[in-house]
């Protein structure tokens, strides 16, 4: 055959044959089905083919003459004359040769799949999935096409396709010839995800550019809807390094409402699917197993090691997959080159600093990691579009690629619907702009014309505040900064904020806190998890119910929530250490969490009363910590996040601590086993006076400044009345801070220290590195500001920095 090629006869070196989706479909069929990479097969009609059907109907002159003197800024000029090439190219007949071709190859494939096959049809330009150019979605995919005639038609719609306004606009933008780039025409088996579900997959962290994870998304139905952002999907991250090791863990997962799903439709014209509602149960599970989602990341590896390999150097892919409801397997059905994330400078890092708090007016997901400031312009049909103007804020249900030319434009993007790989997103990440997307009800709480401020920079929630805040953007590279020898370590809590806080240069996390990730994540206390019959509050029962569904546990939840946001955090910094401190809540912040107050006494003083060492070491909470043991023992063992070390913070007693270890080692978490290290915080004055006995138990120390301070200065930290006598640079505090250090050298340990000081005052990190401290441990906003200060000191000292090279990478 002259005009078609077989996937197995094409590769990635087809591209100006075949187009860059179909030349990437046929690499991996040729190259990655042996490997376990289970792809549909199909055919491509050539870009030869194209051209044959203009050469045959003299349609050059006619689109050169309908595009000559396009001024592609012009909405309405642009518009006129892609549909008068549209037109040209649609009017065109498929040569006899040509028709035949495809009605032939269509032929063979259902003696392959059965006699009732039906394809996806997929546009595949010459220029397609190049380096700095995706064209995602600037052509046409037409789904669920049966019969020789209708599969015709897709063709012809596909290649006109090539001269759709958006395509037009970004051929402009990117530099391309319009007449140098030729269309080729992808037939495939279909995948009847319309009875199962389908998504996206990317082989880095799409907002930090995080590259050791794999990240996919998935919704019930057809994959359109997660591309084009109708619904806000399921997300899953595995993490690589421990997978190749063969520990099989989803690392972490986020539950999306997948509000509606795509299916076929059967009625009249040529739509050939539909949206229905997703039933109310199907929203609230997830989309794929866990078995399902590390196949699926299995296939992402050995699809981006083979592009690698390839290209010659690390190749992160953007992969879509489909899971077939008939025969129950996964697929993959498309795969090329990222183009965004990945082409971010290595070793520059974007400090992006809000500098006021406002009214929320809105939420979502956070894409781009920037702030942008503007007037809203709410968008509620296409036809709306003509009115927006440059440097407002486009505020829509969801944006289709059609809308390419005005989101160019637009200071920001937010929507109701999508998630993090929908169209909205992606394109807000090549333009370089904050989106929030999957808001709910964007278009209903803003207004056009009211000046918004949109925030990508807190995390991984978007907030669009009321008014116009301040805010600073400065970019370091981090190339040129030299690394002192004092270790300087971050503290952090949130898991949303890992994958980024990890690019800085730190040497590890010297403080991970549970607790928000129990406050936020789980919400639920850990004893009521364990014994939910004790709970006597029907409203509370019925959402800790509501919040455990699908486990067959309610104390599941809590072992698999905690240990995937420690993991989490784990992961982003690995092999550097990672110190988790084990729950250091008070009372009075237990109780608060729902289930709470069947549990917990009241006490006067909290800060001083039942929390740390006493509450792990006490029968009340017995069943609560052998759940924080056992989150943290499926971090180490399950995920194989080694570089965890455990923490025991406010231990009182020698007899305590003792008490601690064994309860810890009975429920697998033996110190010393697997390598595992536990520290305990240096934070009573019992711990600086009794630093050789306590250094026998434990392999490192942190001080904790901010109880330290409290316990030395008898100041209750919590109390405002006497907050003016709460200062940690008191000569008391700073000789139990010597003493501290000169106990743990004494004894061979590690010690940091991971308060609150040496971020607030540079003074106290001067003092830290003059006294010969391990590590310091601060805030990620201060790190580079921290670590100025140190290189300063040790450079008075005489002692020489690393080379920036030193710094281990994220």
């Amino acid at each position: 055959m002259k005009y078609i090629r077989w996937f197995a006869e094409i590769g990635a070196d087809d591209v100006p044959l075949v187009g860059g989706k179909n030349a990437s479909l046929g690499e991996m069929f040729s190259e990655l089905t042996p490997h376990g990479v289970n792809v549909p097969d199909g055919f491509a009609i050539t870009a030869e083919a194209y051209r044959h059907l203009l050469d045959q109907s003299d349609a050059w002159p006619r689109l050169h003459e309908a595009l000559a003197g396009l001024d592609p800024y012009d909405v309405e000029d642009l518009a006129r004359r892609a549909r008068r090439a549209r037109e040209i190219v649609m009017a065109a007949p498929l040569p006899a040769d040509l028709a035949g071709e495809i009605g032939a190859a269509y032929e063979r494939l259902r003696r392959e799949y059965g006699e009732h096959l039906e394809v996806a049809v997929r546009s595949s330009a010459t220029a397609e999935d190049l380096p700095g150019a995706s064209f995602a979605g600037q052509h046409e995919t037409y789904l669920n096409v049966c019969g020789e005639g209708p599969l015709l038609e897709a063709v012809r719609r596909c290649f006109a396709s090539l001269f759709k306004d958006r395509a037009i606009r970004y051929r402009v933008d990117k530099g391309f010839d319009h007449f140098k780039v030729f269309q080729s025409v992808g037939v495939q088996k279909m995948v009847r995800a319309d009875r199962a579900a389908s998504g996206v997959i990317f082989t880095l962290d799409t907002e930090s550019g995080f590259r050791d994870v794999v990240f996919i998304t998935g919704a019930w139905g057809l994959g359109e809807n997660v591309v084009q952002g109708t619904v806000d999907p399921d997300e899953f991250h595995v993490f690589k390094p421990t997978l190749r090791q063969g520990h099989r863990a989803v690392l972490r997962r986020k539950l999306g409402g997948k509000e509606v799903r795509m299916v076929y439709s059967h009625g009249a014209g040529r739509e050939t699917t539909r949206n229905v509602p997703t039933p109310r149960e199907d929203q609230q599970r997830y989309c794929l197993g866990d078995d399902e989602v590390l196949a699926l990341a299995d296939a992402a590896l050995v699809v981006e090691e083979h592009y690698s390999r390839k290209a010659g150097q690390p190749t992160p892919m953007d992969i879509e997959w489909a899971k077939d409801g008939l025969d129950g397997q996964l697929y993959i059905v498309q795969a090329r080159p990222e183009t965004v994330a990945s082409q971010r400078p290595v070793g520059l890092v974007d400090e992006v600093r809000l500098g006021a708090q406002g009214t929320v007016l809105a939420s979502g997901r956070a894409v781009g990691s920037r702030i942008a400031t503007g007037p809203a312009r709410v968008v509620r049909d296409v036809g709306e579009l003509g009115a927006f103007q440059p440097g407002e804020v486009l505020v829509a249900d969801t944006t289709m690629p059609d809308w390419g030319t005005v989101m160019k434009t637009a200071a920001a993007l937010v929507t109701n619907r999508g998630g993090r790989t929908c169209h909205a997103a992606i394109v807000a990440r090549e333009l370089g702009i904050p989106a929030v997307v999957g808001c709910d009800d964007a278009t209903r709480r803003l207004r056009t014309g009211d000046e918004v401020t949109v925030s990508c920079a807190e995390g991984a929630s978007g907030k669009v505040y009321a008014g116009v805040l301040p805010f600073t953007h400065s970019r370091i590279d981090l190339s040129t900064l030299p690394r002192p020898r004092t270790q300087l370590m971050v503290n952090l809590g949130n898991p949303d904020l890992a994958f980024q806080t990890a690019l800085l240069p730190a040497a590890g996390v010297g403080l991970a806190r549970m607790e928000f990730i129990v406050a936020e994540h789980i919400r639920i206390h850990p004893m009521a998890l364990a014994h939910p019959e004790r709970v006597q509050d029907a409203a509370e029962a019925a959402q800790i119910a509501q919040l455990t569904q699908g486990f067959e546990r309610p104390a599941d939840f809590f072992v698999r929530q905690l240990s995937e946001g420690v993991g989490t955090i784990a992961a982003a910094f690995y092999p550097r250490p990672v110190v988790v401190r084990l729950s250091d809540f008070k009372t009075n912040e237990y109780a608060q969490l729902l289930g709470g107050r069947w549990f917990e006494p009241h006490e006067e003083n909290p800060m001083l009363g039942l929390r740390g060492a006493s509450r792990y070491a006490h029968p009340a909470y017995a069943d609560g910590f052998a759940l924080e043991c056992a989150a943290m023992r499926r971090v180490r063992e399950d995920m194989g996040l080694t570089n965890v070390k455990l923490m025991v913070p406010f231990c009182r007693r020698i007899e305590e601590a003792e008490r601690v270890l064994q309860a810890m080692a009975a429920l697998g978490l033996e110190r010393g086993r697997d390598g595992l290290e536990v520290w305990v915080m240096c934070e009573i004055p019992n711990n600086v006076i009794q630093i050789d006995a306590f250094a026998r138990l434990f392999d490192g120390f942190s001080i904790g400044s901010n109880d330290l301070t409290q316990l030395v200065l008898g100041v209750d930290r919590d109390s405002t009345l006497v907050a003016f006598d709460f200062d940690e640079r008191d000569e008391g505090v700073k000789t139990m801070i010597r003493m501290a250090v000169e106990g743990a050298r004494r004894n061979g340990r590690h010690i940091g220290l991971c308060g609150q000081a040496p971020s607030d005052h540079p003074d106290m990190a001067r003092f830290l590195v003059e006294l010969g401290i391990d590590s310091i441990s601060v805030t990620p906003d201060t790190l580079l500001a921290v670590t100025r200060e140190v290189l300063a000191v040790e450079q008075r000292l005489g002692q020489p920095p690393s080379p920036p090279s030193a710094a281990p990478a994220a």
